[in-house]
């Protein structure tokens, strides 16, 4: 593999540098994370934007901040407040190691936020980049990020012809990112790059807007279509999934916890399952009667479909389609228990309720079509 080599002289970086910074002043955003040096408040932040875009993020960090304004009222919460105020943002995992972290540090540090960059990256959920990026923009210290934004930038800068995935593109990559920042106000240069990746060394990218042109090798050998290199499509597969409507006398619905090795894992769903790709519908029925009763403990009758939701999970593309599980006139043990369940995994609740319990997307989403007129 051969890199451009790091030859970065004094007059190189001061032209990055001025540059940089220049069309940062004009160029930057206004956003509400950058209005602040609380490394509490960026680390918010910095968890939230994780393959998440802006636009995304912002409705989100307001509600969150506003409800736990510190570590402290972060790590008193219930997980449940935690993941219901994440309803909708995905990678749930995210929610819950910020929720862990928060009661790390009130343990460990005081409920105060390390300015150790090793203390920093030693709580949960925070690797190599969100410690600089904290470290850096809370304490300006000089640490090197690199992320999605950065790394098409850093790629281009460097003209690296190897996928960027690999250790040496690596390496170089955060050997670059560490020499281009100054000892003082690091944190400028690390906001400048992040929003130049961001804002103009774009996938497709829009190099007449760029203030780095004349010091970009790729520009100069029109190679901004072919690096960084295109990663692999990821080959998605098709999965069917049923869920059980599933209401008592009181008009109230199952659901259960989605358990720690499941997706969603601490929110609240529909019993669901996977089931063959099938047109027969007594095929249908009977695999679902027979799922119903071996997971859930439910005897019932599946009839046509009430509804279907279709939604992506990491690799997978799912259609879930919904079935008003009706109970046998007969009850099982596990159905009375089910019946009198009030444990933490089971809970029978109104369409009501449901409004202020996390659940995950689809789940979300099959409440809004059990809400419109007509469904039980």
């Amino acid at each position: 593999m051969k890199l451009r080599p790091l030859t970065i002289d004094s007059q190189w970086l001061s032209r990055f540098r001025t540059r940089l910074t220049t069309w940062y002043e004009k160029n930057q955003r206004s956003l509400p994370w950058r209005d602040t040096h609380d490394p509490y408040f960026i680390w918010i932040s910095e968890i939230m934007l994780q393959q998440t875009q802006v636009a995304t993020v912002l409705p989100y960090y307001r509600r969150f901040i506003e409800q736990f304004a510190s570590i402290e009222a972060l790590a008193q919460a219930e997980e449940t407040e935690v993941l219901k105020l994440w309803e909708g943002l995905g990678y749930y995992r995210r929610a819950r190691q910020l929720h862990a972290a928060a009661r790390q540090m009130v343990e460990q540090f005081s409920g105060r936020f390390p300015t150790d960059f090793d203390k920093v990256l030693s709580l949960p959920g925070i690797g190599r980049y969100t410690a600089g990026a904290i470290c850096s923009f809370a304490y300006d210290q000089a640490t090197p990020i690199v992320e999605a934004n950065t790394q098409r930038l850093y790629a281009r800068l460097l003209k690296l012809t190897e996928p960027l995935s690999d250790r040496e593109s690596q390496t170089a990559m955060w050997d670059f990112a560490q020499k281009i920042l100054p000892s003082t106000n690091a944190r400028r240069i690390n906001q400048a790059v992040m929003e130049l990746g961001s804002l103009v060394c774009q996938p497709k990218p829009q190099c007449d807007l760029c203030p780095l042109q004349v010091l970009c090798p790729t520009f100069a050998n029109g190679l901004q279509s072919k690096i960084p290199i295109a990663k692999k499509k990821t080959p998605y597969e098709v999965r069917h999934e049923a869920a059980l409507i599933v209401a008592n006398s009181k008009n109230q619905f199952l659901i259960r916890q989605c358990g720690p090795d499941e997706w969603w894992s601490g929110l609240w769903d529909f019993p669901r399952f996977e089931i063959a790709p099938t047109s027969d519908d007594g095929l249908r029925a009977q695999e679902i009667n027979s799922k119903a009763r071996q997971l859930f403990g439910i005897i019932c009758s599946a009839k046509s479909p009430l509804f279907t939701v279709k939604h992506s999970v990491t690799k997978y593309r799912i259609t879930l389609t919904c079935y008003e599980a009706k109970r046998a006139s007969r009850m099982t043990n596990a159905i009375k228990q089910l019946n009198a369940d009030t444990s933490q995994t089971n809970r029978w609740v109104s369409l009501a309720e449901l409004d202020a319990i996390p659940l995950s997307a689809s789940g979300r989403r099959v409440v809004k079509a059990l809400q419109k007129p007509g469904h039980p």
